[in-house]
C-alpha cells in the first residue's frame, strides 16, 4: 500500500512540474514593455515594442513585413531604437529612403538567420565551435556568435559587435533575440 501511494504522490509531483514548466513556458516575455506572445508571429509582436519603433518602420520601408509574417522559422536579432540612434548621423533617414530599400533590406536580412535558434542551442553551437558559431544570415553575409559569461555575443563583417540583451523572445514562427547594437554586413 505504501510503495502504490508513493507512485501515485510520484506521478501527481511529475504532473504538476510539467503542468508548472508548461505555466511558465507560455508566460509572455516583456519587450519594450510590451508582452511578446509566443502565439503571435514576429511582426505582431514587434508592432507592440516601444524599442523597436525604428526597426518596425525599417521593416516596412523595405517591404519585409510579409516575409517575417511567414512560417519561418526565423532567428531575428532585433536592434533597439538606441541602436539605431547610435549609427552614424543621418544612418536611419538615408537607409528610409526609397531608394534605399536595397541597401536597407540588406542591412535588415543580416539580422536574420533561417531556422529557430534559441540560446540553449546558440551555445551549443559555440562550444561545438571551440568557442565560436558562424551563422549565416538570409543576406547571405556571416555573424559569428561568441559567449561571454552567460551572454551571446555576435559580431559582424565590419568587427562591430552586439550584445543579446534578452534572448528567448519566442514567436509563433521563430525566436527573437533583442541585441544592443545594428549589425553590418560588408
Amino acid at each position: 500500500m505504501q510503495i502504490k501511494l508513493n507512485r501515485l504522490a510520484a506521478a501527481t509531483l511529475a504532473v504538476a512540474l510539467t503542468a508548472g514548466a508548461f505555466s511558465a513556458m507560455a508566460k509572455d516575455v516583456m519587450v519594450g514593455g510590451a508582452p511578446m506572445s509566443p502565439t503571435k508571429d514576429i511582426i505582431d509582436n514587434a508592432v507592440n515594442s516601444k524599442d523597436h519603433t525604428t526597426l518596425v518602420a525599417a521593416v516596412k520601408a523595405a517591404g519585409l513585413v510579409d516575409t517575417l509574417k511567414g512560417p519561418g522559422p526565423f532567428t531575428v536579432f532585433a536592434p533597439t531604437n538606441k541602436a539605431f540612434a547610435a549609427l552614424p548621423a543621418g544612418t536611419v533617414d538615408t537607409l528610409l529612403k526609397p531608394e534605399s530599400k536595397a541597401a536597407l533590406t540588406g542591412v535588415l536580412t543580416y539580422h536574420v538567420v533561417s531556422g529557430k535558434l534559441d540560446a540553449a542551442e546558440l551555445m551549443k553551437e559555440i562550444k561545438a565551435g571551440n568557442g565560436s558559431a558562424e551563422l549565416k544570415t538570409v543576406a547571405g553575409g556571416m555573424l559569428v556568435a561568441k559567449a561571454k559569461g552567460s551572454k551571446i555575443t555576435l559580431t559582424d563583417e565590419k568587427g562591430g559587435t552586439a550584445t543579446v540583451t534578452i534572448p528567448n523572445v519566442y514567436q509563433s514562427n521563430g525566436v527573437i533575440h533583442v541585441v544592443d547594437k545594428v549589425l553590418l554586413p560588408k
